[in-house]
């Protein structure tokens, strides 16, 4: 029997059993080659239909709705952003509105004030100017009494030295008329 299978094999194999050429190719073994390869790719085909593509089918469509609610989160946090800035911004508005009718009311409250003040001081400075004319009439009024009285003592020991004589009457009247004018 051995004989047989050497004899039906030998047109692939030489005398010592090694192969003549690439065995794959030999004419003789292809039948058996095919169906060995149906049935590897029977086996590989039920191996990737039933465990291997379900899995990676799983894995895709996981990874494709975690994209797609990261992608629905990033829009989310992006309205929430427009918004929160929107808000700031009505709120930097509304400050600076604020800022502005704070500072018209100091302004006014100040410029009150400030009228109120100068009120007081024109009315001071009113007493004070009238005090300072009733003062310096007051000082005029001395001052006319006193180069009225110096005149008529000047006048009067002016005559005497000049030799002559004269009344307090007659000084007075000639004092009065040259004051006059």
């Amino acid at each position: 029997m051995a004989t047989e299978t050497t004899e039906a094999a030998g047109v692939c194999v030489d005398a010592g059993g090694s192969a003549l050429g690439m065995p794959q190719l030999c004419a003789d073994w292809m039948p058996n080659q095919i169906f060995w390869l149906i049935i590897t790719l029977a086996a590989i085909y039920f191996v990737m239909s039933r465990i291997a593509l379900p899995r990676i089918g799983a894995v895709l469509a996981e990874r494709s709705g975690t994209i797609t609610n990261d992608i629905a989160a990033a829009e989310e946090l992006k309205n929430k952003a427009a918004e929160a800035e929107a808000a700031y911004e009505k709120a930097l508005v509304d400050a600076r509105a604020e800022a502005q009718k704070i500072v018209a009311e100091a302004k006014a409250e100040i410029q009150a004030e400030l009228d109120v003040e100068l009120q007081k001081a024109d009315a001071e400075i009113a007493a004070k100017t009238a005090e300072s004319e009733k003062a310096i009439a007051e000082i005029r009024d001395g001052a006319v009494k006193s180069v009225a009285e110096v005149a008529k003592d000047t006048a009067k020991e002016l005559v005497a030295v000049m030799g002559g004589s004269a009344d307090a009457k007659t000084i007075t009247a000639a004092v009065n008329a040259r004051m006059k004018g």
